[in-house]
């Protein structure tokens, strides 16, 4: 094996500038490929992070993932009821508390009890529909970054003034509200209630910033006319990826409608499929672009080395051995580009971190790159694969050819 690994590094050696061309093509390919890979991993976990992860990881409802049954039908098995109104039922989540306890005892991560209502803002006679949120601030810091997003106060205002309440800004511009101004809530069932804005939030999420308002549990009760109404739980998990089989274990066990940021992001995930497909194919074609270098090197090696192929044969080199020695050369191009492809991709990782985008609608930032061991050993595992299927093709044609006819045909 060390005569074999001597030869081939010889005649690597040899052609040090062809050699060269060779390495720098498996290297850019590598590095470019690497730098790509944390690019588009690391915006799309920025986006995550950003978007998703503001909000609760998954939400608890009051409602039910299948309509309830007829109670016609649950007497007669044989018979067929139309037309018949589901009987009504006292709105929110029964005994609200005692699942929070039962939840926390189990699960990693925190659970805010909630009231969700819909009501009208009306200010300096302009009216716009709007969700309203009732939420205890101590518990809402566990599962989301609402407390991070105000501006001109925080959570704990709503402790300050009767019947506070906390305004997306786009939703506060719109109607023309600031800090301080008194403004009228009208309930779906015609009740009004007097607010006093105390701070405003801005999540970078344009339909929330325009329609969401935050008030403390009680002044949510009050507007939604019933007294100890929890209609929905606020969840965060630690491991966020897992959220869709903790909000199927939530909805089994207590019976509740609990849905992920994955169910309620389903278009989203898609895009994301799609997006990781398109940068897989884009990493492929740069390594397969640099292992046409290498074939091309060990393509001119084996035809210059012909000679030395006939006298290898002659001196009892089997087909498998000379074989290897060409499969050897490509891989120690391939293996060699790969080393420097990886400082490159690095160091082209680290430039790009260095570049700042600065834009009214969020504060200085630089692009997001995620660094991961995978994407060195993945764009390795390509390039290698590349660089011996490269020179396997050469090499077979190199080992098949009979020394007689070589030595004759150089005469």
């Amino acid at each position: 094996m060390r005569l074999i690994a001597d030869i081939a590094w010889t005649h690597v050696a040899s052609r040090l500038r062809q050699t060269l061309v060779g390495l720098l093509g498996v290297a850019m390919g590598v590095g470019f490929s690497v730098m790509m890979a944390a690019l588009m991993e690391g915006s799309q976990r920025d986006f995550v992070t950003q978007l998703v992860d503001s909000l609760p990881h998954i939400t608890m409802s009051d409602e039910r993932r299948n309509p309830p049954r007829q109670p016609a039908e649950d007497a007669y098995d044989a018979v067929a009821f139309e037309g018949l109104r589901t009987p009504e039922t006292r709105p929110g989540i029964k005994n609200p508390y005692a699942i929070v306890s039962e939840l926390e005892s189990w699960l990693a991560g925190a659970v805010a009890p909630s009231v969700q209502s819909r009501a009208v803002i009306r200010y300096a006679g302009r009216d716009t529909a709007a969700t309203v949120t009732g939420v205890d601030p101590k518990r809402e810091r566990l599962v989301s970054k609402l407390a991070t997003q105000i501006r001109g106060g925080n959570l704990d205002s709503l402790y300050r003034s009767s019947n506070a309440i906390i305004l997306g800004d786009k939703l506060a511009a719109k109607i023309g509200a600031r800090v301080g101004n008194t403004i009228a809530l009208t309930s779906g069932r015609g009740d009004t209630l007097s607010c006093t804005v105390v701070a405003m939030f801005h999540s970078g999420l344009s339909q929330a910033d325009e329609t969401q308002a935050y008030t403390l549990i009680k002044t949510a009760q009050i507007l939604a006319g019933q007294t100890g109404l929890i209609n929905a739980m606020r969840i965060r998990v630690t491991d966020i990826m897992g959220a869709m089989d903790v909000a199927n274990r939530i909805e089994a066990q207590t019976g509740y409608k609990s849905v992920s940021w994955q169910e309620a992001n389903e278009d989203l995930l898609s895009a994301f499929q799609i997006r990781n497909f398109i940068m897989y194919a884009v990493v492929g074609a740069i390594l397969l672009v640099a292992s046409f270098g290498t074939y091309n090197i060990i393509s001119t090696i084996t035809h210059e080395k012909t000679r030395d192929i006939a006298i290898l044969k002659s001196l009892g080199f089997t087909e498998t051995t000379v074989r290897r020695i060409f499969l050897l050369e490509a891989l120690i191009i391939g293996l060699a580009g790969t080393i420097v492809g990886w400082m490159l991709g690095y160091v082209l990782c680290r430039l790009l971190g260095l570049i700042e985008f600065k834009s009214p609608f969020m504060d200085a930032t630089t692009l997001p790159l995620y660094y991961s061991p995978a994407h060195y050993l993945l764009a390795a595992a390509v390039a290698l694969t590349a660089s011996a299927i490269a020179g396997y093709l050469p090499a077979r044609k190199a080992a098949r050819q009979h020394p007689v006819e070589i030595i004759r045909g150089a005469s």
